[in-house]
């Protein structure tokens, strides 16, 4: 595996070895060690995992942006099949990097996944017909301290790939998501 930096320096690209031939393909997306190993040399704690969640979204769904208020959680997102714009927004007070955000697009062919560490909202939009994501958390879900950002928040100003004249679906919450308090 290979780590990959982003313009958020906390937020990072992790590229899995694909062996593929005709009969398909094998990787390996996550092995502690070799996790432990990659942060170190990078002169970072890896992050420890405790909860894997997977869900699916239809074409143009937007979801987010969402993060825990006082149990913040680190995720390691991957795309199973189809393809994402996914974004991790700075929520980290005093940080030099607040209210900015970075995106990359994940798919099931380009086989990378994004580490968002805890302080980051997180959200995606879905480019394919479905996506198929899975991501690991470093704390447990806690739908009470739940927390939304708007995202067409123009303050933060995300470049979402957004098909013209095609309007995101969103849930309930995200349509009522707060902009960021700076």
């Amino acid at each position: 595996m290979k780590l990959i930096s982003t313009a958020i320096a906390d937020v990072l690209l992790i590229e899995p070895k694909v062996f593929g031939d005709e009969r398909g393909f094998f990787m390996e997306t996550y092995r502690e060690s070799e996790f432990k190993t990659m942060f170190a040399a990078a002169g970072l704690i890896a992050p420890h995992f405790v909860q894997e969640n997977m869900s699916r979204s239809a074409k143009h769904v937007l979801r987010g942006l969402h993060f825990q208020k006082t149990k913040p959680q680190g995720k390691l997102v991957r795309v199973v099949s189809g393809k994402i714009f996914d974004v991790a927004v700075d929520l980290r007070q005093g940080s030099t990097t607040f209210g900015q955000w970075v995106g990359q697009i994940l798919s099931a062919e380009n086989h990378l996944q994004i580490y968002i560490p805890p302080g980051f909202a997180h959200g995606f939009l879905t480019l394919s017909d479905y996506a198929d994501i899975i991501y690991k958390c470093t704390d447990y879900y806690a739908p009470e301290d739940e927390g939304h950002v708007a995202w067409n928040d123009a303050d933060i100003a995300i470049d979402w790939p957004l098909t013209k004249g095609v309007t995101p679906i969103l849930s309930d919450k995200d349509v009522n998501a707060a902009k960021l308090a700076r």
